[in-house]
Formats: structure tokens, sequence, C-alpha cells
């Protein structure tokens, strides 16, 4: 049913089509009848499937990456699919525009996406208060089994100069502390210009250690909130060993691998092509590999001691289970979110049980 529905979809900007069918799925999900249609159509309701992470209960693995509901719009409609956790942001101190359009652009030849957003985004203060109103309605509704993981994605603004990026990050941090459940530091975006630089590890030791100074500061009033880190994967053996040594040196909480590659070989899609569509991040199928041998490398040279969540390439059971095998404690779809249909979660899980038995 959903190759239907995406060939239609897939006949309209990538942008209008996302906008579309949220605003679609929104509206099924505002009323009762249609939530809980949705629900038993997509929800996965199994105890055994919930995971412990950093203080943290997830009640499944998989997760909705960064840059699907930047500004936290759609939580509710993202739950009643099943994600186990979802990722919301990038988002900057100050609202962004992003990048002039178009900047998102279908490969399908290749199951990939290409994407040059730039961070759009509404601005912590106005993302905040909408967190705190979903706060405010959901706690009484769930347990702490139950409840949907939320982790906040925080990066600097465009205008914003590298040397004072770590301001930016403390805003974003502070804003968003009494919302979310966790932080991810997004350093390793290509499409906000010398972004990446901030990945050397004199500069992330800044931004981090004032991130976790923060942290206890914040402890008593609101209790800790694990910090990661999401790295390239087109990071450099040495670039990857001095992300590891920081992330033990002082006690980071997990890494997220991987954001976008500016990497093209390998792709199905006609070199025209790409020229035409020009820079960005390439994300989906032709990432899973580089994802996995990060993945991997990490956590046997952490000897697992630095929790992984692996995002890049996954589309199904057989695509978790490759990351999961590799080490990493949780996996997140956005690619395959799109090319897949918002069955992705349940099919997932169904998969992975029955590649289990």
């Amino acid at each position: 049913m959903y190759q239907l529905v995406r060939a239609i979809l897939f006949l309209l900007p990538p942008e209008t089509a996302h906008h579309f069918s949220m605003q679609a799925i929104r509206l099924l999900c505002s009323v009762k009848f249609g939530r809980s249609l949705l629900k038993r159509k997509f929800f996965v309701r199994n105890v055994a499937l919930n995971k412990n992470i950093a203080g943290l209960s997830f009640k499944n693995i998989v997760g909705l990456g960064a840059g699907f509901d930047k500004n936290a719009k759609y939580l509710r409609e993202l739950e009643c699919l099943g994600f186990g956790f979802v990722e919301i942001g990038t988002v900057t101190p100050l609202p962004q525009k992003g990048n002039d359009k178009p900047r998102l652009f279908r490969l399908p030849k290749d199951k990939a996406l290409i994407n040059r957003m730039g961070f759009n985004n509404d601005g912590v203060k106005t993302i905040a208060a909408r967190l705190m109103k979903w706060q405010e309605k959901n706690s009484r509704l769930t347990t702490h089994d139950s409840r949907l993981i939320i982790g906040g994605n925080i990066g600097k603004n465009k205008i914003t100069p590298n040397e004072d990026a770590w301001k930016d990050y403390e805003i974003c941090f502070k804003e968003l502390h009494p919302y979310v459940d966790y932080f991810v530091v997004n350093v390793s975006s290509p499409n906000t210009p010398g972004l990446r630089e901030l990945q050397e590890k004199d500069s992330l030791r800044k931004i981090l250690v004032n991130l976790q100074q923060l942290n206890s500061t914040l402890r008593h009033a609101q209790g800790d909130k694990p910090i990661l880190l999401k790295i390239a994967p087109d990071l450099t053996q040495e670039q990857i060993d001095d992300v590891i040594d920081l992330a033990l040196e002082i006690k980071l909480d997990g890494l997220v691998a991987t954001n976008t590659t500016i990497n093209r070989e390998g792709l199905t899609t006609h070199n025209s092509q790409l020229t035409a569509i020009g820079p960005g991040g390439l994300s989906g199928l032709p990432l899973k590999q580089r994802s996995t041998e990060i993945v991997k490398y990490i956590c046997e040279k952490t000897k697992g001691k630095i929790p992984v969540i692996a995002s890049g390439g996954v589309f199904t059971g057989a695509d978790a289970k490759e990351k999961l095998d590799a080490g990493a404690s949780l996996v997140q779809v956005w690619t395959g979110f799109i090319y897949e249909g918002p069955g992705i979660v349940k099919t997932i899980m169904k998969q992975l049980n029955n590649l289990k038995t």
C-alpha cells in the first residue's frame, strides 16, 4: 500500500511531500479514533523490547533521527507510529530559515537523500515552549516505561563564529534542559559553513566540558541529562581516535554514529544529476557500510564503555541487526522512514524478532 502512496508523494518536491504527509497524519491523530487506528496498525506493544541506556528507559530500540521533526511539531504523530524515541532539531538559539530552496533531493536508484537544509528551525525559545506544552499534557497520561523519549539535537547559528560556538550550545542546553531526556551535540553537519571544524579535539573539549558543568549545576532541579556527540562518517582514523579518547577522558554519555556524508563514491545515480544537485549531506543506503564500520570500531576500541546510537542506512530488521551486532545500543532511521513508510518501526522490530529465532 505504501509503495503506491510513495509513488504519489515522490511526484511532489521533497519538502512539500514531507509537509503534506505529516499534516495528513496530524489530521488523523486529531481525533481519538484516528490515533487508535494508527496505534493498532503501527504501534509496537512488547515490554520485552524495552532498553535501558544512560539511565533512560526506551520502549524499543528504533528512534527517529534529527532533522525530520526539527521543531517538535509532530511528537504525538510519531509516537503513534511506534518510535521508541525521537530526536528533535537541530535547534539553534535564534530562528533560522536555512539555506535556499531547493535543498532536499531524492536519489531513488540509491535509496538515498541529499540535503543541505542548513539548520532551519524556529529557534530554541519557541521549541522549548512547544516541548513544555507536550510535557505538561503527557506527564499525566504515560508511565515511565511507556513514554516517548525525546532527544534534543543542538547546534550553532550560521552567523555565530566558531570561537563563540560554545555559547550557542550553552544557550540551547539551558533552554531545553527541563524538556528533553538527552542531548546530542551536532558539530558534524556539512551544511553549516565551518561547523565540522568543531570536531577537532580542543574545540570539542571546550563545548562538551562546559555542557557537563552546566549539567551538574542543573542536576538538583531537573536531574542529569545524558550528553551525546554526533560525528561525521568522513572523519579520518586519527580524528575518530581523538573523539574516542576525549569521550573516555571526560566520561561522555554516548556517541551518535553517524551524520550524513559528503562522499559520492559508488552511487548509481548519474554524475550529471549529482552535479545538478550540488553540495549537501548524503544519507540512506549508501551510508550503511561506513556507518557500521565506525560503530564497530568505536565499540571495539572502547570495549563497549561508550553507548552508541547507530544512524545510517537502516531500512530493515537486517540492517538494524547489523548495527546491533557491531555494538550499537539503539538505532535511528530517517531516510529509511521516507522510503519504507510509516510501518518501518513495526517492520524492523518484527524482522529483528524473527532473526533472533
